[in-house]
């Protein structure tokens, strides 16, 4: 009896316990990962997340000493399913809307095909839907959510199975070339994965608390890409981490991701629609010309700008900046957060479809444990507070290189603030503000 196993956000050989039931089951077991992303053809990506996405193919199948078939799509995995006549396709259970959706097809297909499909356990440390009230509701407040969470949490990462009943899927049935040479130069893989980790362990995580906010200081962890791609387990992180109070603001920092998971798993609708129903009736503008000056870090905001510029430029971005940009669009563009969850999802490499869309309706004022509508980030302020030396905007925004300091930050106020053609204000903060107030107030009388 032959097996495959169907690597989507999974990435990874080690605590993986989904891939150790296809190691585990009887006869030869196939690898295959699907290139398309949970509705995103891969060609629509942008070349940095494709790139990314290739690089963690690269590493998985030099891992697997060239066993791995990278396909298109689901319907190639089917496809290829029938001809090899295997009796089983494993894979890890999914959480997030579209995924649920297209494990469901891909189950109906495989099963009308007669292949049994076996779920395993996913990517969590603790399963979406596992930590609710007394009363069996879900949470809708972090807080309580995350003392439940620690109730739930189990450490231990589990072994690796052996891959000596692995084998190649014939290169002849694969008609897509993922192209994997063309992400060597992308930081990725498990490997990458357990290095990053024991980097932020041994040099970041005692000043984590203190510094996760800084935009200048690089003091996160830099694992939401390896989390977002599978390539480590949380578990895995969690069971390595060092007693003290850095750990334990980052471990509230992984419980947020498993928050976030939780709420779209429990409403899945939520991935492009409010939680808070009554926000859809606010009254917003249709993208313009400004919300391409967004989309292009030349708003004349430098903070604002550095982030859109290191989206573009890295395929990431600091999670304090991704709050201010994305303040910036809805409050002082007065555009709804969908079309700025939308650009995040084509260009960040550690896209996660619930961290994102509500990471968005946070600041939007309609998720769960929502920021306040009526709280409208500065971006000039946020920039003084979380970039005080002005060095995350001069390494993102070369034509306020030459501004010393926090000048950076109102080019505006120095007699050679523009002269090396940074562009204007496309607004006024302060009027902007009011106007976002305004249609708070026409909300509450709806």
């Amino acid at each position: 009896m032959s097996t495959i196993f169907w690597f989507r956000k999974d990435l990874r050989l080690a605590d993986h316990p989904a891939l150790n039931l296809a190691l585990e089951s009887v006869g030869e077991t196939y690898l295959l990962a699907t290139a398309d992303q949970l509705g995103s053809p891969f060609d629509t990506l942008s070349p940095i997340r494709q790139n990314s996405l290739r690089s963690s193919w690269n590493h998985l199948q030099e891992s697997l000493e060239g066993r791995l078939a990278v396909v298109r799509s689901p319907d190639d995995l089917v496809s290829i399913a029938k001809k090899l006549g295997v009796a089983k396709v494993f894979v890890s259970e999914v959480f997030d809307s579209l995924g649920v959706k297209e494990l469901a097809s891909v189950t109906t297909d495989l099963k009308s095909a007669g292949i049994e499909v076996v779920v395993g356990p996913g990517n969590y440390a603790v399963k979406p839907g596992t930590v609710c009230k007394d009363d069996g509701t879900p949470y809708k407040v972090y807080t309580p959510f995350y003392r439940a969470w620690l109730t739930h949490l189990n450490a231990t990462p589990v072994g690796r199975a052996s891959l000596d009943s692995v084998r190649a899927i014939p290169t002849e049935w694969l008609s897509f070339a993922p192209q994997l040479d063309l992400g060597k130069n992308t930081i990725a893989g498990e490997t990458q994965a357990l290095a990053t980790l024991h980097k932020f362990i041994e040099s970041r995580i005692e000043q984590y608390h203190e510094h996760r906010n800084r935009a200048d200081l690089g003091g996160t962890s830099h694992l939401s890409h390896a989390l977002s791609h599978g390539e480590i387990h949380p578990r895995t992180i969690i069971s390595r981490l060092p007693s003290g109070d850095g750990a334990e603001v980052f471990v509230k920092e992984l419980a947020w991701r498993e928050f976030y998971a939780d709420v779209l798993f429990q409403n899945p609708e939520t991935l492009t629609d409010y939680l808070d129903k009554k926000y859809a009736k606010m009254r917003y503008e249709e993208p313009d010309e400004r919300f391409e000056a967004w989309k292009a870090g030349r708003t004349g905001f430098p903070m604002v700008d550095a982030g859109m510029r290191q989206l573009a430029i890295t395929g990431w971005m600091h999670n304090r900046v991704r709050m201010i940009v994305a303040s910036f669009l809805v409050k002082d563009l007065h555009i709804e957060w969908q079309h700025g969850a939308a650009w995040f999802e084509e260009h960040l490499t550690d896209y996660d479809p619930a961290s994102n869309s509500h990471g968005w309706q946070w600041t939007a004022g309609s998720g769960t444990d929502a920021s306040p509508y009526f709280r409208v980030f500065n971006p000039v302020t946020q920039g003084l507070k979380f970039d005080p030396d002005g060095n995350y905007v001069r390494r993102f925004v070369k034509e306020l290189a030459h501004l010393s300091g926090n000048k950076a930050h109102e080019p505006w106020d120095d007699p050679h603030g523009y002269s090396l053609g940074y562009p204007k204000r496309i607004l006024d903060h302060a009027t902007e503000r009011d106007e976002a107030l305004r249609r708070l107030a026409e909300l509450k009388g709806l």
